[in-house]
């Protein structure tokens, strides 16, 4: 008999009389059940948050940071555990699915140091006459009840993204996995609450995604955290009210190669940045566009390397490229992939899908209204297009609803300095790929791709509350 997993509500594990049933992307064999919360445990849950804030909100920074780094031991002594959590459920590679982990642990490391770092500012109020005599002080306060919907990519890291942060800025948490891959964000709350965070203050809550917006449309959150597909996205910000709202959403991310970049390297970041999770990343490279004087010869490497990626069972250490996370994903790819090639565009590698294996994948003679030009494929599907000058190849990268980030191989400082100020993206690899993200730095899009950002330091900005207080000096003016 499989494993049974409870939900937590208000620091409490909880059964119900509903399971569902997790499944091994690899070959759809039951690896847990996961009881699933009814809409009396989502009301119970919001009730406890709004309990925990009460104590959160008074915690001091340096008990907030220890909390977080009594979180970064329990991860330290689970790391195994997690990492076959998110190879079993979420069909990540060995490698992959560790370098989440440690990704993870480097998030709540980060968070519990701007915990420390939350600071605020005096502010000059005699700029006119009528502010003579007066100072501002401006501090930074929680804002209260944190919902969290993390997706099933990243199932852990992401989490740990929303978490981390709210626990840092003193707010209490509700964190609702994605229904795939529920188990890491489960693992994730048992050990938050051995760290010593509020009971009262946590609740991880298993439920389907339509059930889970009655959460985003109660007025009690304060700030509602969301990362996953576009349409859902945007769809949740229209439910939300008024309550503020942070949204990391699809990507069509492209990669310049200009001709005066390092052909080898370049080839070996797309290869990564392209293929890496199955091609499951909202920053992963989707679109190639390369000057047409070194198409051939980049075209030529990519296809060699592109080739050598080893496809298969993720439990096989070898394996770089694994399984989708469900069949339906995969034929949606799959189906976008024929209908472009019944348009025009031409197969150069792979092509072939089969339940959740989806062979990488590389299109050629794509034009800009297809939808794997337009839309985010999520799979391990790339296109290559040659340009005729960097001005084309800005106007291609920035023909998409989307706007997450962008790399661009060249060594001129003239055209880094002007993709930076023209791209429409909410971040610029150079001599990179649209894929490289460390925890700390800034993280978000533009246009379709979401609002507001990541990055414990800037996630603490979106989920605090800055307030002014004028002092009146005795003497002052009156």
């Amino acid at each position: 008999m499989v494993k049974r997993h409870e939900f937590i509500v208000g620091g409490k594990k909880r059964k119900s009389d509903q399971l569902k049933k997790v499944r091994f992307p690899y070959d759809g064999e039951v690896i847990a059940e996961v009881y699933q919360a009814s809409d009396d445990d989502l009301e119970d849950a919001v009730v406890s948050a709004a309990e925990g804030f009460e104590i959160t909100r008074k915690l001091p920074s340096h008990a907030r940071s220890r909390i977080l780094y009594n979180l970064l031991d329990q991860m330290e002594k689970r790391t195994e555990e997690l990492v076959e959590s998110l190879v079993m459920e979420g069909g990540k590679t060995q490698n992959v699915a560790r370098g989440e982990v440690e990704r993870a642990k480097e998030t709540v490391r980060v968070a519990a140091e701007e915990a420390k770092r939350i600071d605020g500012e005096i502010i000059p109020i005699d700029w006119t006459e009528a502010g003579e005599g007066r100072m501002g002080f401006v501090r930074r306060f929680p804002l209260g009840q944190v919902l969290g919907i993390a997706p099933f990519n990243y199932p852990l890291n992401l989490a740990c993204h929303k978490l981390a942060p709210a626990i840092a800025a003193g707010n209490s948490f509700i964190l609702k996995p994605a229904s795939a891959t529920p188990i890491s964000g489960l693992l994730l709350g048992e050990m938050v609450l051995e760290a010593g965070f509020p009971p009262e203050a946590l609740s991880v809550v298993t439920c389907p995604g339509p059930k889970a917006e009655k959460l985003v449309a109660d007025p009690r959150i304060a700030y509602f955290t969301f990362t996953g597909s576009s349409e859902v996205g945007w769809h949740l910000k229209g439910i939300a009210g008024r309550k503020r709202v942070g949204l990391e959403l699809g990507g069509n991310a492209a990669a310049i190669v200009h001709e005066d970049a390092n052909i080898d390297f370049a080839v070996s970041r797309i290869a990564v940045g392209g293929f890496t999770n199955a091609g499951q990343n909202c920053i992963s490279v989707q679109r190639v566009l390369v000057h047409r004087p070194i198409y051939n010869e980049t075209l030529e490497k990519l296809l060699d390397r592109i080739s050598m990626l080893k496809v298969g069972d993720p439990r096989d250490p070898q394996v770089e490229v694994g399984p989708m996370i469900d069949a339906g994903a995969a034929a949606d790819a799959f189906e976008m992939v024929q209908e472009a090639l019944a348009q025009g565009a031409e197969i150069l590698l792979g092509g072939t899908c089969e339940g959740t294996m989806f062979q990488p994948t590389v299109l050629g003679n794509t034009q800009p209204n297809m939808r794997v030009s337009r839309q985010e494929i999520f799979a391990p599907v790339i296109t290559v297009t040659p340009y005729g000058d960097f001005d084309e190849a800005l106007t291609m990268a920035n023909d998409t609803d989307y706007g997450l980030q962008s790399g661009l191989f060249t060594q001129n400082m003239n055209r880094i300095l002007r993709a930076f100020e023209e791209l429409e993206v909410g971040g610029l690899q150079v001599n990179d790929v649209s894929t490289f993200r460390v925890d700390q730095m800034p993280y978000g899009g533009v246009k379709g791709s979401g609002i507001g950002r990541e990055g414990p330091r800037y996630a603490i900005e979106e989920m605090t509350e800055m307030k002014l207080m004028v002092l009146n000096i005795p003497g002052g003016r009156e």
